[in-house]
């Protein structure tokens, strides 16, 4: 079951995708059973931004009848408060997990990081290069571009550019999560590859929006008739679980390195699917909301 990935060794292929497991809320709530049960060989960590957000206004979920849109809004305590709080716990976790079922191979930390620009993602994969406890970066390139309001990573040149300038600000794997806000998703990835991508992700949640209850025939007035507080967040579960493996499937088909695909990941069976349509990780995420346990759970199936 193990698994090569970016010179790192894997003792599965079953990963977490940023921002659905807390690790370190989890501790509290499972204590040493999660240290002796992790259900993944990678954690990636909650996104970081330079400053510390407070996320969005509540509310901040809405089921769907396959799903789960989220407006969190991206929550944490910027890159000082990360490096000088959450880090040391992550490190001490992951450092005494271990995997049900496994051969001791330890389990790797991946941090999330997000800027609205070059200059922002560089100061950012700085810092996480000189921490000898994260074993890769992850790119979060889903921020609008302040000047054309698109994802940073929708436009193939722009993200070009963006992963080329900060490929010299760390030697660790460098993993781009595409947006799959775009019509040329597999030329971004492309895109990112040439500029010195180790690895890419895929997909993230897909735009989407909730209405609050009305009266019948009463007209949307302002954003005050949405539900959630952000507005508008974006769709996961299995929902987008078919769009899921058709881009991971064309990304894959278009790329020589890695890829993580997630989307929608209930069962051995849809990681499999992921798998055989080009994957070499497959990340869970809103199914660990229903059951915390499912990252051992698929990984024992596959």
């Amino acid at each position: 079951m193990s698994v090569q990935f970016c010179g790192l060794t894997l003792a599965h292929p079953i990963i977490n995708g940023s921002g659905t497991f807390d690790a370190i809320a989890a501790r509290r709530a499972f204590g040493e059973q999660l240290l002796n049960a992790f259900p993944f060989s990678a954690y990636v960590s909650k996104t970081i931004t330079l400053e510390p957000r407070i996320g969005n206004p509540p509310p901040r979920l809405w089921e769907t009848p396959a799903g789960l849109i989220n407006s969190i809004g991206l929550p944490n305590k910027g890159l000082d408060g990360y490096l000088r709080e959450d880090l040391p716990q992550l490190a001490e976790l992951i450092a005494g997990a271990r995997i049900e079922g496994g051969d001791g191979t330890p389990v790797q930390l991946i941090t999330n990081v997000m800027g609205a620009s070059a200059e922002e993602l560089a100061r950012l994969v700085q810092a996480c290069d000189g921490r000898a406890e994260i074993a890769a970066i992850e790119l979060n390139v889903s921020c609008p571009n302040v000047k054309t309001g698109l994802d940073i990573g929708a436009d193939p040149a722009q993200l070009e550019q963006v992963v080329r300038a900060v490929r010299g600000a760390t030697a660790k794997p460098l993993i781009v999560k595409l947006t799959p806000n775009t019509a040329a998703v597999p030329v971004c990835a492309q895109a990112a590859e040439e500029a010195g991508a180790d690895a890419v992700s895929l997909i993230n949640t897909l735009r989407a929006t909730a209405l609050a209850p009305r009266k019948a025939g009463q007209r949307l007035s302002d954003r005050s008739d949405r539900w959630l507080g952000g507005g508008s967040g974006g769709q996961s579960g299995p929902a987008i679980r078919a769009v899921a493996l058709a881009q991971v499937a064309a990304v894959a088909a278009r790329v020589a390195v890695p890829v993580i695909g997630m989307g929608g990941v209930q069962s051995s069976a849809h990681a499999r699917d992921l798998l055989d349509v080009g994957a070499t990780l497959v990340a869970v995420g809103t199914e660990s909301f229903r059951d915390p346990a499912a990252g051992s759970r698929i990984a024992q199936g596959l």
